[in-house]
This record gives structure tokens, sequence and C-alpha cells, in this order.
């Protein structure tokens, strides 16, 4: 059996020589001096020899746990040769697999507009990124997901929530293609308070009547002032109406179709182009008609309305801490119901999935000639409220 000494004092012969230790572990002496230990096994009725390090830079009690290790391996019927060359090319892998290139590839996966995949990343970069982003995402621990939520939480906790949530998504796309062992977003998940939700409030009768007597009497842009009318003819979300394109609209059939991409639950929507709504594409088709979009931005015909000019809109006409786009949603539903109007009439004319899986199997209708009917009531009414 070697001992710490005899490897110290074995001086190199003539011809390469072996002192040998236990269980298949020596000390190979070569003729130039250098010793390295050396594992023998057999596996498969074929014997084998494994590299386990040059001494004095492995001793001997750590080539004696390498040897053990491997030995535990041809018990189990692995070469372990074979196992290290493929921990190594592991190790390899696992350091090109960044959480940034993880985080890019399940990107790619979304079926999301470009927009929102930009919002995403964006906030990838200000938050996650700077501390994890080009670490192996298998070494990344829970700790270090908890210190970037806490600091985060502490400044925006809105944005804290999304960051978990989407560490989260990547984690598991990192487990599911074999990347990552663990999703260490999922033992820290409680560890943030909860944000209070802010559900938008309904505005009441007289709130819209004076709401939309002064959006009509605004002497600013045209345009917007035209699309904030069309939120409450349609009751479609702002980026929808923002963003509509002519070849969308149907005049002569009074039918707009928005496609898939642009709805938020990726299903074409189609809604009735009511007296009101009719009217406000017919007097920005001479202006716009030849672009794409309805509605066009301010610094470039060829891309759309910005969000951003509603809340503009609202601001100067001292609405912003009252009420927001999506408010027009909220108000409608409930004043769509207080007029009596049935609830899969509204939730349709929303867009919004019935959140009952069976229902949501059979039910193939989307109540057009329905909603119609209730839009143009609905147009009317809040045209008398004004």
């Amino acid at each position: 059996m070697l001992t710490d000494m005899r490897c110290r004092t074995a001086k190199p012969r003539e011809r390469l020589y072996r002192l040998n230790d236990r269980d298949g572990l020596y000390l190979e002496v070569k003729p130039n001096g250098v010793k390295a230990f050396r594992y023998r096994f057999k596996l498969g009725g074929k014997e084998s020899m494994m590299g386990l390090g040059e001494y004095p830079v492995t001793p001997l009690s750590e080539a004696r746990e390498k040897a053990q290790a491997a030995r535990k391996l041809v018990k189990d019927g692995i070469n372990p040769v074979q196992q290290k060359q493929l921990d190594k090319v592991r190790q390899e892998l696992d350091r090109r697999n960044t959480l940034e290139l993880i985080a890019a590839e399940w990107l790619a996966t979304k079926d999301w507009e470009d927009i929102t995949k930009k919002r995403r990343l964006d906030m990838l970069r200000r938050v996650v990124f700077p501390m994890l982003g080009k670490l192996p995402v298998r070494d990344i621990t829970a700790h270090q997901v908890l210190a970037i939520l806490q600091a985060t939480h502490i400044r925006a906790p809105t944005v804290a929530a999304e960051a978990k949530r989407t560490l989260s998504s990547i984690f598991q796309f990192a487990v599911a293609t074999l990347r990552a062992d663990i999703d260490p977003v999922w033992p820290v998940r409680n560890a943030l308070p909860k944000n209070k939700t802010q559900h938008k409030t309904a505005l009441s009768k007289e709130q819209v009547g004076k709401l939309l007597r002064e959006i009509g009497e605004h002497r600013g842009n045209f345009m917007t002032v035209q699309a904030f009318r069309l939120l409450w003819y349609t009751l479609l979300r702002a980026n929808e109406v923002a963003a509509a394109e002519w070849s969308e609209i149907d005049l002569e059939k009074r039918v707009w179709t928005i496609p898939a991409e642009r709805m938020k639950a990726r299903r074409p929507h189609s809604i009735y182009l009511t007296d009101q709504a009719l009217e406000i594409f017919t007097g920005m088709q001479p202006q716009t008609g030849k672009y794409k979009y309805v509605f066009t931005g301010r610094d470039s015909k060829q891309k759309p309305l910005a969000i951003a000019t509603f809340r503009q809109l609202l601001y100067k006409n001292g609405w912003a801490g009252t009420y927001s786009p999506h408010g027009t949603r909220t108000t409608g539903s409930t004043m769509l119901h207080e007029m009596g109007h049935r609830s899969e009439l509204i939730e349709a004319q929303l867009a919004h999935i019935d959140q009952n899986q069976v229902r949501r199997t059979y039910s193939h209708t989307d109540y057009f000639s329905e909603r119609a009917k209730m839009m143009q009531e609905w147009c009317n009414f809040i045209c008398t409220l004004s």
C-alpha cells in the first residue's frame, strides 16, 4: 500500500515502473521523473486504465477518492473514462448555456407581438441580466434569484412580480430542454409580499358624459381624439384600436375583423361597425386611406398611433388619476349588464376567453348579429350622455 512518503521518495528508473496501492490504484513513475496515479479496472471482460492526475498536484488522498468514485461507476456498469469525457462535454455545454441564451430561446417560442417581446427582454436586461445573465443557467441558485427579487421589489413591486414569473418560465424551459435540473424560483416563490390587485373602477354615467364631452371639445390632435372615441364605440383594447389597419376594415359590410396575431387571446375577432364607428372610419379614410394604418403615428405615417397618446390626452384634460383607457372596457361591461344584456354577448364583444374548458371547447359562436344590436344600442346610449 502506498504512503505519501513512498510517493514522494520514489525515484525515476531507466524504464517506467508502477507502485501498487490497492483495489486497482497505483502510482506510475516515468523515466523523466513524472509521477501519475492510474486506476486499472475491468468492464465487460476488458481491462482499461484511467488517469487520475499527476503527483504531487494530485495528492494520494485525492487519488484514492477519485479511484473510489470510479470503482462505484464500474460496479454500476459504467465506464469511468467515458463518463469523465461526458462530464467534460456537459460542463462545456453548461458554460455556454447562460441565462441570457436560454431566455432568448424561450422568448423565441412565444407567439407574442414584437413589442411584447421587446418589453419583456428590456425588463430582463434592466433587472436580471446584470447579475445573472452571463451565468450558466444550471449554476444559478435560489439565493441569487431571491436577492434580485428583493432588491427590485423595494423600488418596483410590479416589476419584481413580472421578473419572478418570467424567470420561473425560463428555468422551466431550461429544465424541459435538459439544461437545468430545477427551477430555483420555486423555493422563493412566496418570499415577496403579494401585490394588491388594482381593479379598474367603472365610471358613472355622469362621469362618462363629462369625459366624452371634454375629450370631444379638446383642441389637440384630431386623430387621437377620433381613436379615443372609437375605444368607447367598440370597447376594444387600446392597442387594438391604435394599430387598426385599413385591410381589416370592410366599410360596405360594416365589419372590422382583427387578425389573431393582434388579439390578446390569439383568436381573430370580428365586430360590427355601428353608425358612430362607421362615421369615424369614413371620416378618416380621406386622410389615411392610402396608408397601412387608420390612425398613423405623429412622427411617421408608416407607423400606428402610439398608445401613449391616449394617456397624454387624458393627462391634458385632467383625467389621468381618475380613468385609464382600459377603464372603458370595465365601464362598458358594467353598464351593458345594467342595461339588461346577456353576459355571453358582453364577454364575446370584449373578446374574453371562457374560463370553462368544456364550454369553450363546444362553443363556436361569437353572437355577431346579437352583438351588433347591443353595440348600436350602447353607442346611442353613450351619445345621449355626452
